[in-house]
Parts: C-alpha cells; sequence; structure tokens
C-alpha cells in the first residue's frame, strides 16, 4: 500500500470510528405515548406518560458504585416536633469520554515508532444515580414524625445522598483511576481498526488535558498530524 493511501487511511479509520460514536442511536428522536400496564383488578394502575430517546455522543469508559449514607432532620411546630433520618442505598457514577470533538489536529501520527497519540477530551462523570427502590432505613429519630415531615426526609436524604455520591465521583483519587481506564478504552477503540487497516502493531497514547504540557510532548517525540503529511505526500508526488 502507498504511503499516500496509507496516510489517509489512517486518519479516515480513527475520525470515523471516533464519529460514529454519536450515531449509534438516532439523534434526538422523542415521543409522547400513553402506554398503561392494568393491575389484578383491570385498573390502568402503571403508565408512561412521555419517552425521549436521545443520540449519545460519548464513550463510557467507567463506572463507579457502592453505597452511600445520608441522613436528614426536621423541624416543625415552633420547633417542638424533631425528627431525623438515616438511610443507605446503592449508587453509580459513569464516566465518558466525548469522542465526538475529535479532529484531526488532535491526532498526531508518529511514523518512526508507529505511535498516534490522541489528544482526548477530559473525562466527565454523568449525575449519579441512585436507587431509591433498595434504599434501607438505617434508623428513624423523633417524638413523633407528620407524613409531611416523613416526606421531605425522604427528598433530603435522597438529595443529600446523591451530592455525596457525585462528590465522591469528582474528587482526584476517583478522576485519576477512571482517567486511566478511559486511556485503556479510548486506545483500544482506536487502535484496532488501524491494525485492521494492516498497520500492524500501532501504538496509541491517550493524553488528556492536564497531561499535555511541554515536557510530555517531547517525551513522547510527536510528529506532524497525519492529515499534514498526507498533504506533504501529495504535494512532492505532483512535483
Amino acid at each position: 500500500m502507498k504511503p499516500r493511501a496509507l496516510l489517509a487511511l489512517l486518519v479516515a479509520a480513527t475520525l470515523v470510528i471516533a464519529g460514529l460514536i454519536g450515531w449509534i442511536v438516532w439523534d434526538r428522536f422523542s415521543e409522547t405515548r400513553l402506554a398503561t400496564l392494568p393491575d389484578d383488578g383491570g385498573s390502568p394502575v402503571t403508565q408512561i406518560v412521555t419517552a425521549r430517546l436521545n443520540g449519545a455522543s460519548a464513550l463510557k469508559v467507567a463506572e463507579l458504585t457502592g453505597i452511600v449514607q445520608a441522613t436528614a432532620e426536621d423541624t416543625r411546630g415552633l420547633g417542638m416536633l424533631k425528627s431525623g433520618q438515616t438511610v443507605k442505598m446503592p449508587y453509580s457514577v459513569d464516566y465518558f469520554v466525548d469522542l465526538s470533538r475529535l479532529t484531526d489536529a488532535d491526532l498526531q501520527w508518529n511514523a518512526q515508532r508507529r505511535t498516534l497519540i490522541v489528544d482526548a477530551p477530559d473525562v466527565r462523570p454523568a449525575p449519579a444515580n441512585t436507587d431509591e427502590g433498595r434504599r434501607t432505613l438505617v434508623e428513624t429519630s423523633g417524638l413523633f414524625v407528620t407524613r409531611q415531615a416523613g416526606e421531605a426526609l425522604s427528598q433530603r436524604t435522597s438529595a443529600r445522598a446523591a451530592a455525596v455520591a457525585e462528590r465522591e465521583a469528582n474528587s482526584p483519587e476517583r478522576m485519576a483511576q477512571a482517567r486511566e481506564l478511559a486511556r485503556g478504552a479510548v486506545a483500544r477503540l482506536l487502535g484496532r481498526p488501524l491494525t485492521a487497516a494492516g498497520l500492524g502493531e500501532v501504538r496509541v497514547v491517550v493524553t488528556f488535558p492536564s497531561e499535555r504540557d511541554g515536557q510530555n510532548r517531547e517525551q513522547w517525540d510527536v510528529s506532524r498530524s497525519p492529515g499534514q503529511v498526507v498533504k506533504d505526500i501529495e504535494a512532492r508526488e505532483k512535483n
């Protein structure tokens, strides 16, 4: 295979794979419908009021799971009625890398070392998901807990549980772990089509914004972008 065709294939395969991630499902397809599920007596008790299917433009690279505990307090009746609640529930947080933002300028090909360097967008955690259906009541305090107080305590514990889970997901330690998992996921995704295209064993180095300083760039010995190399080869062939 000629160098021009080989490098063109390198650019095309990498960018096409990244771009297709955002179009695995239809983009912004939404619908509104009413579907009912009858109870044992035949009356509709469960229904879907609205549904929306959104296109995905990001690659899921990691998932944080665990158990979170949250506590809330409530005061009513001019301070006379005090109550509290402590609950535990499972939670999960997904981490994504938006590969639809990759362009040719974010890819550098070092032919001598057979290395593709990918300047990827940073990893982003999604909002925390707490499993309300599996929440466990650890403790309730208060001489008399009104219905309104109980509802308020339930809402506050749910909100605090989600906030605690998101704080854990965004901690430096968890973000560092997520970036390492993302590095491997992106390298595998972009490396496989290049190997299948006949480039042999290709090394893929994935970098994130906080890592792209001058020292690291020199260490990786980055050459020109694949697109620029193709243009230079075409120019030489015309002369």
